[in-house]
């Protein structure tokens, strides 16, 4: 790397840290909702223009949420979350999406199907005892086209069975943690409801099928983030260029946001184009030009093999780009 690009790259880590508020992401957060309110108030003239249209600030409401679990816009992570816990997706307390992500983001555990809360992977004794129906299921869920269309569906039931298995077997503090986050959550889902019924007035179904089509927007951006290899920095993709990375807030760029994860999403691409080389060289050439080109080397073939192919990650933390 020359002197240039790495004198680029420390002012942008310096930027970063001397902002004590981000104000393009508090302006998306307050456009995240405007689009949704526009989206869900369009029902009563074209219902089905609405669900497809609910589904973009819902997929992009869950990247705000992303960039507040790691301490953005603000601070101060009790604002951070009061900007974006209502949950526009349903499903995910806002408090368990948090401490299941930064669960992940301890590198070393990464694709690991008993450490990582975020692996696709299954261990091979789990993935035995399946029926074999199940295991036919996740078979084509290991394709991108498997993983748009029943992925979402496979990540609600995995994730609810995980939950349900996790509260009755958590006690004392760790416990009461646990229901804060699924009372605050069913709070948040009662607002959501609300509106839904009475300002929308639109069929829980119809929402649930938007919800749906954002948890599929969303499934494209999770396929290729991680893959299993002996390094742990090559376990994270690139995708370098797509339109979608607004609605993903640059995470397409995943190996940037793992190694520097304090970054802002608006920075990420600036970021990466500092360093391409250094970043291309730690995570081992994992990259793919587009979401395209990934749909069309993977859309009817499996990426990666169900079941793990190791029996637990293994290597350091990674290194350290700064």
């Amino acid at each position: 790397m020359n002197e240039h690009s790495h004198a680029e790259f420390e002012q942008i880590l310096r930027r970063a840290a001397t902002s004590s508020m981000e104000w393009p992401t508090l302006a998306l957060v307050a456009a995240c909702y405007a689009a949704w309110l526009a989206a869900g108030l369009l029902h009563a003239a074209a219902p089905w223009l609405a669900t497809a249209l609910l589904a973009f600030p819902i997929a992009l409401h869950s990247s705000l949420q992303h960039e507040a679990i790691h301490r953005h816009p603000t601070r101060s992570a009790a604002w951070n979350e009061a900007l974006v816990f209502l949950p526009l997706g349903l499903l995910i307390p806002y408090r368990r999406y948090r401490d299941t992500h930064l669960a992940h983001h301890v590198d070393f555990r990464i694709t690991d199907p008993h450490d990582d809360p975020e692996s696709f992977y299954w261990a091979a004794a789990d993935h035995q005892r399946l029926p074999r129906a199940l295991r036919l299921l996740l078979a084509w869920n290991a394709t991108l086209a498997g993983r748009i269309v029943i992925g979402p569906a496979i990540a609600t039931v995995r994730f609810l069975l995980s939950e349900a298995r996790l509260g009755l077997g958590l006690r004392g503090g760790a416990a009461r943690a646990w229901r804060e986050a699924w009372a605050r959550h069913a709070l948040g889902l009662m607002v959501v409801l609300a509106i839904v019924h009475v300002v929308f007035v639109m069929p829980l179904l119809a929402y649930l099928g938007a919800v749906y089509l954002a948890m599929a927007l969303l499934a494209l951006r999770g396929f290729a983030e991680h893959r299993w290899a002996e390094a742990v920095d090559a376990r994270t993709v690139v995708i370098e260029r797509s339109w979608l990375g607004w609605l993903f807030l640059h995470n397409n760029l995943h190996l940037v946001h793992h190694k520097q994860p304090h970054l802002p999403w608006y920075v990420l691409p600036e970021a990466y184009r500092a360093r391409r080389a250094e970043w291309l060289a730690l995570n081992e050439g994992y990259v793919f030009p587009s979401y395209r080109a990934m749909f069309a080397a993977f859309a009817l073939r499996a990426k990666e093999p169900v079941i793990h192919p190791a029996p637990a990650p293994t290597g350091s933390p990674g290194q350290t780009i700064a």
